[in-house]
């Protein structure tokens, strides 16, 4: 019979949320003295974009590991809002509802894009479902438009048409519950960001701390409403839409880049350069990549003495993939193409 312990390790197992084990090999998993990103303690100004998962952070175990439970936090804060927004009718709270959900919802795509990446690739689908994850953001992108154009519209009807606010301790409370959410997946984040040295997770945490400074402002509106400025609520309701607008460009932009196969310049520049540096590479050419999801795709023309045999062009080219996957966790495929010096 199993113990509590147990049962509890395998309900969190079956739910994808038990962590990767400590002596699980995971390849995908950067060392710390090959890692070529910003120092960990100063990642404030990584680039981050809201609605999509950075394909660093899904490139390990770890990495889903934390996407997933913080995908826990904010899906059951947004719901303890939720029972609040329909008992008080607050707009402002509605709003910040939406944007927790927004948040919590970024992990949606990662779990389509792996129920169908099981299915491995197939004669028509030779790439595999990697691009599922893409089209899975396109329509979180667009949920969270419609939900933000409602909250905005209730926002403004109640500017032109002030409703008393009713459970006025229940919103402010909620509020606060809100930026404890949040707050709590940044501690986590961050935490986490700087164990397995992720200057993405953690800049993910810090705009998650960011993201509870919104939630203090349900509370500031309830506060005006108890002083007496009945508009306070959706004046912070309108707010809060706004930046909700703002992550739903933000999302837009990075979901259709991605299926545009567009890639970060930094990415090709890493891939240039450490390919540059593999023994016997003479110099690199024309470089092409691309995301399949939270996979990178590579292809580059490389040149080499004419003299080289097929043999050690094979050899060169299993240097050259393993020194790319090294820096480059997400890299999964990596075509190279050998090309005389004076051709490229």
């Amino acid at each position: 019979m199993r113990q509590p312990g147990g049962i509890l390790r395998a309900l969190l197992d079956w739910l994808g949320l038990g962590g990767p084990a400590a002596d699980r090999h995971d390849s995908a998993v950067p060392h710390p003295h090959h890692d070529a990103g910003p120092d960990p303690d100063h990642d404030h100004d990584h680039d981050h974009t809201h609605g999509v998962v950075d394909p660093s952070i899904a490139a390990t175990a770890r990495g889903i590991w934390a996407i997933k439970w913080s995908f826990v936090i904010l899906a059951a804060t947004a719901i303890l809002q939720l029972a609040v927004v329909f008992a008080s009718g607050s707009v402002a709270l509605l709003a910040d509802t939406i944007h927790n959900f927004g948040d919590a919802s970024t992990a949606i795509p990662l779990w389509v894009a792996f129920r169908l990446l099981r299915r491995g690739t197939t004669r028509r689908f030779t790439y595999g479902f990697g691009r599922v994850e893409d089209l899975a953001g396109v329509l979180i992108v667009l949920i969270i438009l419609a939900s933000a154009l409602v909250a905005g519209w209730e926002a403004f009807t109640r500017l032109l048409a002030p409703q008393p606010l009713r459970q006025l301790p229940w919103v402010a409370l909620a509020g606060v519950i809100g930026f404890l959410g949040n707050e709590a997946v940044a501690v986590f984040r961050i935490r986490v960001g700087r164990s397995m040295h992720s200057a993405a997770l953690i800049a993910d945490g810090y705009h998650a701390r960011t993201d509870g400074l919104t939630s203090l402002a349900v509370v500031a509106g309830a506060g005006g409403v108890w002083l007496g400025f009945p508009l306070a609520d959706p004046l912070v309701g309108l707010l809060i839409t706004l930046a909700i607008f703002g992550i739903v460009w933000q999302s837009a932009v990075a979901v259709f880049t991605r299926l545009l196969d567009g890639v970060e310049p930094a990415t090709t520049e890493t891939i240039r350069h450490v390919a540059e540096h593999v023994d016997g590479v003479a110099a690199v050419g024309a470089i092409r990549a691309r995301w399949l999801g939270h996979a990178l795709a590579a292809q580059l023309d490389l040149a080499v003495e004419r003299e080289v045999t097929i043999s050690r062009g094979e050899t060169l080219a299993h240097a050259v993939e393993a020194a790319l996957k090294e820096h480059l966790p997400a890299l999964e495929s990596v075509h190279i193409r050998f090309r005389p010096p004076d051709a490229l």
